[in-house]
């Protein structure tokens, strides 16, 4: 199990022998929140990949104090906003839908290993997807981090730059926005009922 906490200062004293280190803790998270964000699991890999990438090479750049005091995680958060940003502008995204197998963004190769399958259906999963995705960017990204990726209120500030104010207000919104497009869809009303 790798130490998070610990992860920028070992980083810091040796980039290339604790970069997979940084890879192993952050990869299912990155490709989640990309796939939330593009809704296509080869989009979200390739940005998940992109991210690392750019993170690797910005690392080199810092001095080694700077890399011993950085909070990783929203750092590698705002790196991955950036990265499905600057791609969502380039129309090559492709627009395929999430399946099944992607719940909360990691794959899942069993049914039994998806914690949702007692409550939420596949199908709902993917509504609810759907409706995530059909949000303002500005509000879907504040609700993934921190409802999804499970970020506090002050790492999604970090990540989206802004006060931490302003996230708790875009979340909320978001949040109310997701609750009326699932409180128009019938089948989804209980689910709806659950985001008060």
């Amino acid at each position: 199990m790798i130490d998070e906490q610990s992860l920028p200062g070992r980083l810091a004293l040796d980039l290339d022998t604790h970069f997979e280190d940084l890879v192993r803790t952050f990869q299912d998270r990155l490709y989640g929140f990309a796939l939330r964000l593009t809704g296509s699991p080869p989009d979200a890999e390739e940005a998940a990949q992109d991210t690392f990438v750019r993170a690797y090479r910005a690392l080199q750049r810092y001095p080694a104090e700077r890399v011993a005091t950085l909070r990783l995680r929203a750092w590698m958060y705002q790196i991955a906003l950036n990265v499905v940003r600057n791609r969502v502008r380039r129309p090559t995204l492709s627009s395929e839908p999430l399946d099944d197998t992607h719940v909360n963004g990691v794959i899942s190769r069993a049914r039994d290993e998806q914690p949702e399958s007692g409550t939420l259906t596949a199908e709902t999963v993917g509504e609810l997807a759907t409706a995530l995705r059909s949000l303002p960017e500005r509000y879907a990204t504040a609700v993934i981090l921190r409802h999804v990726q499970g970020l506090s209120y002050a790492e999604a500030a970090d990540v989206l730059g802004q006060p931490v104010g302003t996230t708790k207000s875009d979340v909320h919104r978001g949040l109310g926005l997701l609750r009326e497009a699932l409180l128009e869809k019938p089948e989804l009303e209980l689910l709806g009922e659950h985001l008060r």
